[in-house]
C-alpha cells in the first residue's frame, strides 16, 4: 500500500474529549466488519462514553487507539482499485477542514482506496456552508483525478442543496468554475446524511498543522490551459520538418 494515501488516518491525534471519542469511533465503527475482535479492542475508548466515567485517556486508552488506527490502514479496509467498477467518493466540510473518501463496493462491502484532508485557508472559511460542501467535492475531485477520469463515479455528501447550486443560472465566478471542472467528470451526487457519512465527518473535522501549507490549498485555476504549451523552439523541430516535408533549414546545407 502507498503511505502517502494513508497519512491522514496515521496523522490523527489522540482525543481529547467524549465529543473526540464518539467521532473516532464512528470513523472506526464503518469499518468494524473488517476487523476482528472490534469490541475488545476499543473498550478501554468505550468506557470513557459512560455516564459516570471520569475522563482520563491513559495508556491502556492509548494502545487501544494506536491499534484502532493501525487496523484501519491495513488490508482488507485499503484494496487497489478495480478499473471495471464505478467509483464511490464521501466528501464532507466542517467549519475549518474538508475531508474526502474514495473506495468501491466490492460485493456489499466498502472498501478504501484513499483517504485525504484539507484545512480550509482564510479566504475558503468564509464560504457558505453550501460552498464549503461544493470545495470539499471539488478537492476531491481533484486529488483522485488519476482515478476518476472516463471513470463512472457516485458522490455522497449530506449537503442536498449543491444540487441547487448546480442549476443556479447567476453563480459567481468561482462557483461556475467548480461547476466547469464538475462537467469533466461523469458522476452522480447523492444526499447522504451526516450520522451515515461518519468517516468523511470524521476527516473534515481534522485539524492536522502538516497540511495547512500553501501547496495544500486549492488553486482556483485550470492547469489544463498550460498542460499542452511548448515554450521555445523543441530541438528535434528540424528533423521533425524534414522528415515531413523535405525542408532543409536555411543555416544548414545537405550534409
Amino acid at each position: 500500500m502507498d503511505k502517502a494515501k494513508l497519512d491522514v488516518i496515521d496523522k490523527i491525534p489522540c482525543p481529547v474529549n467524549v465529543k473526540g471519542i464518539h467521532s473516532f469511533l464512528g470513523h472506526a465503527g464503518f469499518y468494524r466488519r473488517f476487523i476482528k475482535d472490534f469490541s475488545k479492542i476499543v473498550k478501554p475508548l468505550s468506557n470513557l462514553l459512560n455516564k459516570d466515567y471520569v475522563f482520563v485517556f491513559n495508556e491502556e486508552c492509548l494502545e487501544a487507539f494506536n491499534t484502532r488506527k493501525a487496523k484501519l490502514v491495513s488490508a482488507p479496509v485499503i484494496t487497489p482499485p478495480d478499473w471495471g467498477q464505478e467509483f464511490e467518493l464521501m466528501c464532507d466540510a466542517s467549519d475549518y477542514a474538508v475531508g474526502a473518501v474514495l473506495g468501491q463496493q466490492k460485493g456489499t462491502i466498502f472498501h478504501t482506496l484513499y483517504y485525504a484532508s484539507k484545512v480550509l485557508n482564510d479566504a475558503q472559511i468564509n464560504y457558505a456552508t453550501t460552498e464549503k460542501e461544493l470545495l470539499a467535492i471539488v478537492f476531491a475531485l481533484k486529488k483522485f483525478r488519476s482515478y476518476l477520469v472516463g471513470s463512472k463515479i457516485v458522490i455522497y455528501t449530506d449537503h442536498e442543496a449543491i444540487k441547487y447550486l448546480l442549476r443556479k443560472a447567476n453563480s459567481k465566478p468561482r462557483l461556475i468554475r467548480w461547476i466547469l471542472l464538475l462537467q469533466e467528470f461523469d458522476l452522480v451526487i447523492k444526499d447522504k446524511k451526516g450520522s451515515e457519512n461518519v468517516v468523511a465527518d470524521h476527516l473534515s473535522k481534522l485539524v492536522n498543522e502538516d497540511v495547512t501549507s500553501k501547496e495544500a490549498e486549492i488553486r482556483d485555476k485550470f492547469p489544463d490551459e498550460s498542460l499542452f504549451s511548448i515554450v521555445g523552439r523543441p530541438w528535434f523541430a528540424d528533423m521533425a520538418n524534414f522528415m515531413a516535408v523535405g525542408v532543409i533549414p536555411k543555416d544548414l546545407n545537405w550534409q
